[in-house]
């Protein structure tokens, strides 16, 4: 990718964002060209609504503008349809396309769901929004392990059936505890920086295992276990790939200590739900707040939506009311290093897809 100032970029907005941040992106430098046609773009229904409204319908003339105004870009601000179909058809043909900018952080599934080859993903770069969503996870992770530490699940079962209990139960300190994170990348460290600040100590894993300043032990994922016997919450933050699959399967939840928080805002299936379950059973995790779940949406019949120590929540922790715009000046620099020629953050792994 060898673009420099002096060549004319185009880019295309393929997903529904305001006028005013397609105008941010305008403004990163004068030889950049944004094609944005909001008509073509499904509303929004809530903030950050990549896929907009699923009732929206292109005309048949409108669905040939669409893709003529990707074909004509080098550069894409969302997958076309933020689906792995438009992924697969704009490779097929945009002979120009060079970066696809992708609006989540686990990108790397709607890639590996398009179906493309190896020799044709060479051909261009995806890049994610990791890290954007860091904070507001975080937030959510640090929620999970208050709630779990301190019996929010019960009292509100008790304030509902009006119970006021003759024996008081006692909750526990979150500071001196000890909480262990899978996956210490962008939100795994901002969820041990909230951690430490309520006065945690704070383990986790890491695929290169390398001293982390503030993190007492980073092992790999073989040495989980032996992180896991004195935890006493645990936060799952890694993507799915082959090598996360059920990750936390009823060995890994046996290791652990009875009645530890566990938390999961990474990806559904890195967790085993029927050894979670279990695990909720005999007392080993006494609280579970779940962001993610190994089928989306949650089948009503599963057992995760009534549990008593478990809260679900439907994939909506990392979204914002700013999440567009964070997005967008995330993408806006990297269009600054795209246009310089640098190495673009945050690719997609085209061997592991995260």
């Amino acid at each position: 990718m060898m673009n420099t100032m002096t060549s004319k970029t185009t880019v295309a907005i393929a997903v529904p964002l305001e006028a005013e941040l397609v105008e941010r992106i305008r403004a990163v430098d004068p030889s950049v060209t944004v094609l944005y046609e909001p008509e073509l773009l499904p509303p929004e229904r809530f903030p950050a609504d990549h896929s907009g409204d699923p009732d929206f319908r292109r005309t048949p003339e409108q669905e040939e503008r669409y893709w003529d105004m990707l074909t004509k870009a080098q550069v894409l601000y969302g997958f076309p349809n933020e689906s792995p179909a438009g992924l697969a058809r704009i490779a097929g043909s945009n002979p120009h396309l060079e970066w696809i900018h992708a609006m989540a952080a686990g990108a790397g599934g709607v890639v590996k769901a398009s179906g493309l080859d190896a020799g044709t993903l060479q051909k261009f770069k995806v890049t994610t929004s990791a890290g954007v969503h860091a904070l507001p996870l975080a937030e959510f992770a640090a929620l999970g392990i208050l709630n779990g530490f301190k019996r929010s699940a019960e009292l509100a079962h008790d304030q509902a059936a009006r119970i006021w209990p003759e024996l008081r139960t006692p909750t526990r300190l979150v500071n001196g505890s000890s909480l262990v994170i899978t996956g210490l990348g962008e939100i795994g460290l901002e969820t041990a920086r909230i951690a430490r600040a309520l006065g945690m100590t704070v383990s986790g894993t890491k695929r290169t295992v390398e001293p982390i300043d503030g993190i007492e032990e980073v092992t790999d994922n073989d040495g989980l276990a032996g992180l896991l016997a004195t935890a006493d919450a645990v936060v799952n933050t890694l993507p799915g790939t082959p090598y996360t699959e059920k990750l936390f399967n009823r060995a890994v939840f046996a290791a652990m200590k009875p009645g530890t928080v566990f938390v999961n805002v990474g990806r559904g299936t890195v967790v085993a739900e029927e050894a979670l379950l279990e695990a909720l059973g005999n007392g080993q995790v006494s609280y579970a707040c779940l962001d993610v779940f190994a089928v989306e949406p949650l089948p009503e019949d599963s057992p995760l939506w009534n549990h008593p120590k478990v809260m679900v929540s439907p994939h909506t922790s990392a979204l914002s009311a700013a999440e567009n715009r964070l997005i967008a000046e995330r993408f806006c620099s990297n269009l600054r290093t795209f246009l310089d020629g640098g190495e673009l953050p945050h690719l997609v792994d085209t061997v592991h897809f995260y």
